[in-house]
């Protein structure tokens, strides 16, 4: 599904680099999680898949399903099925959550050359995934994510994804912000979304939110690379030790 190889990113701005040849690789089905201290590149590598812009990728590849994802733009890497789910999902006054949906489920079909969606058809499927996200229906006619709870937020995006049902959905530190209930119902939400078809990639700090998206994989990311790969019980040891044992070994 996703295949990064010996990925070196820097700041366009400044001449730092971010990313110092990081490789990884997402099977179909599988959910990974990225975990490490901050500043180690987590959010970067979220921010260079989606291609956002302000980085510069001097050396190494990414693609999805065989197709090379930095060779496109960001709305093509949509269309080709990847996700990003933000840690800080940005309010849009003006545009109605509603118009939002439908707008990006219908861009993303033509861009594919599917048949759009049509309004009684796209209703029907929103009312219906809302519910099983117990998201309010009034929810749905204000503006994205203006006065939205953090947990709202998340369960929008969460709401996003179950629309637009990508391949491949990076999470970029979604457990932020949210109080108990809030990240169970975000983890039910990703978890019905789970199948063979569709992976996931779960940066996060904490292993509370490994309790309730159970990884396939868990690397550690330190200084702009993966310095060590392991199952769920490497979240464990991180949540009782911390990183410092796991980063001296790694040298």
């Amino acid at each position: 599904m996703l295949k990064i190889d010996n990925l070196h990113v820097k700041l366009e701005e400044e001449d730092k680099q971010i990313l110092k040849g990081l490789s990884l690789e997402v099977p179909n089905g599988q959910v990974h999680a990225i975990m490490g201290p901050n500043g180690s590149g987590k959010s970067t590598l979220s921010y260079v898949l989606s291609g956002r812009d302000g980085y510069e990728v001097t050396e190494g590849s990414a693609t999805l399903e065989g197709a090379d994802l930095l060779d496109m733009d960001p709305e093509e890497r949509a269309a080709a099925g990847l996700f990003l789910a933000f840690q800080y999902p940005v309010e849009i006054p003006g545009v109605g959550n509603m118009t939002f949906l439908r707008t990006a489920v219908n861009a993303q079909r033509k861009a594919r050359g599917e048949e759009e969606m049509s309004s009684g058809e796209f209703l029907k499927v929103v009312r219906a995934k809302a519910k099983d996200l117990k998201i309010d229906a009034d929810m749905l006619k204000r503006p994205v994510n203006v006065g939205f709870s953090g947990g709202e937020k998340k369960r929008n995006e969460i709401l996003q994804m179950a629309m637009l049902e990508p391949r491949m959905c990076i999470m970029d530190e979604t457990d932020s912000g949210l109080d108990v209930d809030a990240m169970r119902l975000v983890s039910d939400g990703v978890n019905a979304l789970r199948n063979e078809n569709r992976s996931f990639l779960v940066i996060t700090h904490y292993q509370r939110l490994l309790n309730h998206i159970q990884p396939d994989v868990v690397h550690i990311m330190s200084n702009g690379r993966i310095v060590k790969s392991g199952g769920p019980e490497l979240a464990l040891q991180v949540e009782e030790e911390g990183y410092g044992d796991l980063l001296a070994e790694a040298g």
